[in-house]
């Protein structure tokens, strides 16, 4: 199964993101994460020690071995599939990538860092048999059609407010222009009926896949900065039966 994860900032898509991670590994899969958003959190939500990782954007001597160096040609399809290993850090059975953000302010989407982060997207959703979910930032600028057409599905995380709902409406544009099939909302920090009809009601004919029900214990986690995988309770409920939806609706079968 492969899962890319946008919505506005501040909506929860990293905690769905987490969530989904381990919902998957303990259903055996083995999992990669891509942490693609420019304030990389997934770590901490998933529990990771608090050891420095290096993010992937940030290690120039390797950007610049398989890309090329500034002023020079860029090579666009650079050799990655030894890089996963590389930069990939494990922790309870959850392999994560943190990609970090681009630096190069006006470079565009042809500038190294971007042409390095898109061919290891490329990799990991097209050559890996795993689950792999992948936390985007709120634009689809990391995706390339390639890989966005080997996505099985995007989700946009949007919470009852009219900001986020605009910003799923224009994720779903950009989305239909790069190939992705399958575009599905989450609704997050439910707080009934009332929320659900409202969501349903605004996304103008997005799905609306699944709901995560509002949580003072993902506030408290985050604060104490706890993982928001160990919570317990109706969180990790609805993440199993949005699992369940996505497997019937995608028809990747999650091994027993």
């Amino acid at each position: 199964m492969k899962i890319a994860v946008s919505g506005k900032g501040g909506t929860g898509k990293t905690t769905l993101a987490a969530l989904l991670a381990a919902e998957l590994q303990r259903r055996d899969y083995s999992v990669t994460v891509i942490d693609a958003d420019p304030n990389p959190t997934l770590a901490a939500a998933l529990g990771f020690p608090p050891a420095p990782v290096t993010p992937l954007l940030e290690m120039s001597d390797e950007i610049e071995e398989r890309i090329g160096g500034p002023g020079g040609f860029i090579r666009l399809n650079p050799r990655v599939d030894d890089l996963v290993s590389r930069v990939a850090v494990a922790h309870d059975g959850i392999h994560l990538i943190v990609a970090g953000g681009i630096t190069h302010g006006g470079a565009g989407c042809a500038c190294p860092q971007a042409v390095l982060l898109r061919r290891l997207l490329e990799h990991v959703v097209m050559e890996l048999d795993e689950a792999v979910i992948i936390d985007l930032e709120a634009g689809l600028e990391h995706l390339g059609r390639r890989s966005a057409h080997a996505v099985d599905a995007m989700l946009v995380v949007v919470d009852p407010s009219r900001a986020s709902i605009e910003t799923a409406r224009r994720i779903r544009r950009l989305a239909s222009e790069i190939g992705v099939d399958r575009v599905l909302a989450v609704g997050n920090r439910v707080r009934g009926p009332a929320d659900v009809e409202y969501l349903a009601a605004q996304l103008d004919g997005l799905a609306l896949v699944g709901t995560i029900p509002y949580s003072d214990d993902v506030i408290e986690a985050e604060r104490a900065g706890r993982p928001v995988t160990k919570i317990e309770g109706a969180l990790p409920a609805a993440v199993a039966r949005l699992t369940e939806a996505l497997v019937a609706m995608t028809k990747v079968q999650v091994r027993p």
